[in-house]
């Protein structure tokens, strides 16, 4: 079981920054594979980004060259830098993880934070 926990949302400006964490815990190591996640009201979930089975941080197009992707060195807390924040970017966000074995042959992670919001004024 593996337990979730998001935090350093808030309300910024556009053009500013935001540093969200996500703290994994329980039986968590390095076979698991973590990706961000945000959804506005009245919208689907969208991935943000996801660090894959061999270590390397992915992008969607609507964040890439302003997200980064980071995890500490015991690979048990995980960051996204926002920066250029923009008021489209305005979400819940939620950190997700599961073995990479699980989540290459499903295609959907198991284990869930409950959400940091983040809102950017215009």
């Amino acid at each position: 079981q593996v337990q979730l926990r998001e935090s350093g949302g808030g309300s910024v400006q556009s053009g500013g920054s935001l540093r969200l964490s996500c703290q994994a815990s329980g039986y968590f190591g390095n076979m698991h594979c973590m990706g961000w996640f945000r959804q506005a009201p009245g919208q689907e979930r969208e991935e943000v980004a996801h660090i894959d089975g061999h270590g390397a941080a992915n992008y969607s197009a609507s964040v890439k060259g302003r997200f980064t992707l980071s995890q500490d060195n015991a690979e048990t807390t995980f960051y996204l830098q926002m920066n250029d924040l923009k008021p489209e970017d305005t979400a819940m966000y939620y950190c997700a993880a599961d073995l990479c074995f699980t989540y290459v042959l499903t295609g959907e992670y198991n284990n869930w934070g409950q959400g940091t919001q983040v809102t950017v004024s215009s």
